[in-house]
């Protein structure tokens, strides 16, 4: 099953502070000594207390108000710091101005349409906490509008990007050998070998309920009006996507996907996307594995373009949604009396493309090596819950969920194995074994990255801060 989402460019804003197990704080550095200028701190009066200069790094200073407000964030997310939180935050800080100075070096960027999707993300994410539940709690919670709530945060997810880019960049495609992987945990004591929890193996037949010709046309219609609503100026694209678009990555943007090559697209949206020149006109109706658009080209640059779209889903019948549910439940009892296999069944029934010529076997994309095992956790929910009791080569009854395309899709599922928690070994568990050493790997290249950059970094810091008992030696002069 495809579990990838259909826009690329979703990116979720997360409000930790460490980034691969390092911590990654806010930052810009330089290996020159700023001018007396640069460094001159604030008077300490009360009046100017908030804007005190605590440390410089490189050129740029760090103020008491980025580590207050990094240490209420830190409150509000119920972040744990270790040791003085003062002396943790403001080197967090420096580290991230390590990280930003060399992605400027570097030109690495992050799109506006990147960070303005992230931002939405984030404050979507908020109003979701029971708690708030609405913009208006949540301005209230925050003392702020909306619009002020976007603009803090737009700068520090760009940031926390260009400093996840930066890191990637440094590690690159870091490779572990099945020998390095056995010397590291011959070192390790007993105990300290990892808990591998639970996974499991999983085969499913899908079947997609028919969609009735009368809700194509309909959805088609309604396509074609919104084309021709703003062909004719009574409204802008932009603001139909926000209002109707059935793409929740895109719509709170005006349907703006962002710069994407073809290959990055459903191949029949992309040959529509592709073909368009004119940014005034929009596309005709055009169908893709995950409904129905209309798109809207914004601009080229090379062999990428950034578009706009609105997308349309058929909603599926009572009727139809019980036929396919009807049709899986007499699959399921003729495998379990044992008239044909589960991966025969498969082979002529199932709908999932990605599954359906491996005999209905899932496939787990989301660690280093694609592999047919799954944690509880990164299955999709559904699945999960089903598996969860079942007994190896046990056949569920039919139950409804939303597959990776945002349909919906009525399922059967085999456990075809399961391993139960156990400490990891090599014969079991080389690939996760193989992850954890690269992980120690990347940390080590980020370590030591930051450790030679504070040695060539200017830096200056108010006395009462250099008894702290720092993660990167190298601070204090």
């Amino acid at each position: 099953m495809n579990l990838k989402k259909y826009c690329v460019a979703g990116i979720l804003v997360c409000t930790a502070f460490t980034m691969m197990g390092v911590p990654v704080g806010l930052l810009s550095t330089s290996s020159y000594r700023p001018s007396a200028d640069t460094v001159k701190t604030e008077s300490e009066t009360a009046d100017n207390v908030v804007d005190q200069v605590l440390w410089v790094v490189g050129d740029e200073p760090i103020l008491k108000s980025d580590l207050e407000m990094m240490r209420l964030q830190g409150e509000a997310d119920g972040m744990k710091w270790k040791g003085n939180p003062n002396c943790a935050i403001l080197e967090q800080i420096a580290v991230q101005k390590l990280f930003l100075h060399q992605a400027a070096l570097d030109s690495i960027n992050v799109t506006e349409a990147e960070i303005t999707q992230g931002v939405e993300q984030q404050i979507n994410a908020w109003i979701a906490i029971p708690q708030i539940g609405s913009k208006e709690k949540l301005e209230e919670y925050q003392h702020k509008s909306i619009a002020q709530i976007r603009q803090d945060l737009h700068d520090d997810f760009k940031n926390r990007q260009l400093v996840q880019r930066m890191q990637e960049k440094l590690v690159g495609d870091v490779k572990v050998s099945p020998a390095e992987v056995r010397e590291y945990f011959k070192k390790l004591p007993v105990d300290s070998i990892p808990m591998i929890p639970t996974t499991v193996e999983v085969q499913l037949i899908t079947q997609t309920p028919r969609i009735e010709p009368t809700e194509v046309e309909r959805i088609k219609n309604q396509l074609r009006d919104y084309t021709d609503r703003v062909v004719k100026g009574e409204t802008s694209f932009e603001t139909l996507a926000r209002l109707y678009s059935e793409d929740p990555g895109s719509a709170r943007q005006g349907g703006e996907l962002g710069f994407m090559g073809r290959g990055m697209l459903d191949p029949t949206f992309a040959a529509a996307a592709f073909n368009l020149t004119d940014p005034k006109k929009v596309s005709k109706v055009v169908e893709s594995e995950f409904g129905y658009h209309i798109i809207q080209l914004i601009d080229r640059r090379g062999d990428k373009l950034n578009c706009r779209h609105i997308l349309l889903k058929p909603k599926v019948s009572a009727d139809a949604l019980n036929a396919a549910t009807n049709r899986l439940d007499s699959i399921a009892n003729d495998i379990k009396a044992g008239k044909f296999t589960f991966d025969e069944a498969t082979m002529i029934i199932s709908d999932d493309k990605e599954t359906k010529n491996n005999h209905g076997l899932m496939t787990n994309v989301q660690g280093q090596a694609r592999t047919s095992r799954f944690a509880m956790r990164e299955l999709p929910s559904e699945i999960a819950r089903k598996v969860e009791n079942m007994k190896v080569g046990e056949v569920s009854e039919p139950f409804s969920m939303i597959d990776g395309r945002g349909k919906l899709v009525v399922v059967i599922v085999k456990l075809k194995s399961r391993i139960d928690e156990h400490r990891a070994t090599i014969t079991e568990d080389l690939q996760a074994m193989k992850d954890i050493v690269a992980l120690k790997k990347r940390q080590d290249i980020i370590h030591n990255w930051i450790v030679k950059k504070v040695k060539d970094t200017y830096v200056r810091m108010s006395p009462e801060y250099r008894d702290c008992d720092f993660e990167y030696e190298g601070w204090i002069r």
